[in-house]
């Protein structure tokens, strides 16, 4: 078998010096020098042209093995993507059952609202919340509203999955959550989330929304202020989003707007400035009761 591709192959010089004692055993039998040397040619010919199509052949062969094998790497890697996305499927099914069944006792309520896209408090995925749901009284109609006195006399709507009895605790805003609290709910509001499968765009803006709060500068101040600043910024834009998602106006959260969380901090202070006075009168009118005269 021919190493070396014979249609690159130079046909000898038969006439020069090298061939010589070859055209001279021909010349011995009768040919002349030129009949030898045409004859030498000829038969080189002849037998590289069998080379030729003997290499050809084996191209082929090869050509058709490597063909063959790539064909067979291509299928055995698609069967491996197919197992392997029957797999992920498989495993995203389960651990989409999983997180229901983790999450039962989360209120209807509240994924009711995340299921078609709705403003829901970060309470309910508290561990009160959790807390609150789980020792609840099952109800006939668990998507039904009851209303609830808080303690400015404001009357609030709350499903009536959440009521135990009457004096049940009223739902807490967002603004008013601690960040223990916070951090407690949002993991599991993402989570939720995946499981209603929303649009993961809106999922990713979430977990932008909340990584930017959670790693402001702010919120390791040793001003409390500053730190409750960022909840009341992250309920009212979480709250105007889910108003305007819908419609022309809609914007993404991932971008903190600096003018508007400068007016949360001035509505933070503003209020507690109006504390510290109230207080200040309360003390002050109290100090003159003791000191006026009987």
């Amino acid at each position: 078998m021919f190493q070396d591709d014979p249609n690159e192959a130079v046909m000898p010089d038969y006439v020069s010096d090298k061939h010589w004692e070859v055209c001279q055993q021909l010349v011995a039998e009768g040919l002349t020098d030129n009949q030898a040397t045409r004859s030498l040619a000829s038969l080189w010919t002849i037998t590289n042209n069998a080379a030729k199509e003997c290499w050809a052949a084996k191209q082929q062969r090869l050509e058709k093995i490597h063909r063959q094998n790539e064909e067979e790497e291509e299928h055995h890697l698609q069967l491996l993507h197919d197992k392997e996305e029957a797999t992920r499927l498989e495993e995203r099914k389960k651990e989409k059952q999983e997180q229901i069944h983790t999450h039962q006792a989360w209120k209807a309520y509240a994924i009711r609202k995340l299921k078609v896209g709705d403003f829901c408090k970060l309470h309910y995925f508290t561990n009160k919340g959790l807390k609150d749901t789980k020792t609840a009284v099952l109800v006939a109609k668990p998507e039904a509203l009851v209303m609830l006195p808080e303690a400015n006399r404001v009357h609030t709507w709350v499903p009536a999955a959440a009521i135990k009895d009457p004096k049940a605790a009223a739902i807490i805003k967002d603004k008013h959550l601690s960040w223990e609290e916070f951090n407690e709910a949002a993991p599991r509001m993402i989570t939720m989330m995946r499981v209603q499968d929303w649009p993961d765009n809106h999922i990713d803006m979430h977990i932008q929304f909340w990584s930017t709060l959670q790693n402001h500068h702010w919120l390791h101040s040793p001003d409390q202020l500053k730190q409750h600043t960022l909840l009341l910024y992250w309920s009212q834009q979480h709250h105007r989003w889910y108003l305007t998602v819908r419609t022309l106006q809609g914007w993404s959260l991932k971008e903190l707007n600096q003018d508007l969380l400068i007016e949360a901090r001035e509505e933070i202070f503003d209020k507690h400035l109006e504390k510290q006075t109230a207080r200040a009168i309360q003390v002050s009118c109290t100090a003159m009761s003791i000191l006026k005269p009987l």
